[in-house]
């Protein structure tokens, strides 16, 4: 029997599957204000895409700074963060707040 993380890791292989997996994560930071979660979310993209080898080389950016950087404590800088989802093939991008929720 599979576990939990081998089936999330398989899922992330597919681009649509990890963007909505990203999305969901993002969205409840935005929610709750948690970044470990949209964090881990990213990290868990990244494993299952090459792991943080493979990574570092693309964005340039040292093993270790990955690792801190997308940590529980992570605080990554709008840059550092680009880089890194570039390098998985996403983006961050900006839309509007539904109407409800703008009006307050």
């Amino acid at each position: 029997m599979r576990d939990y993380r081998e089936l999330v890791t398989e899922k992330m292989y597919d681009p649509d599957e990890a963007a909505e997996y990203l999305r969901c994560s993002l969205d409840e930071y935005f929610k709750d204000g948690n970044t470990e979660a949209f964090l881990t979310a990213i990290r868990t993209v990244a494993k299952a895409r090459g792991g943080m080898t493979k990574l570092s080389n693309q964005t340039k950016l040292n093993r270790q700074t990955l690792y801190r950087t997308l940590s529980e404590k992570g605080n990554p800088s709008i840059n550092t963060l680009r880089s890194i989802l570039n390098s998985l093939g996403f983006r961050l991008s900006i839309e509007p707040i539904s109407a409800k929720h703008s009006a307050s």
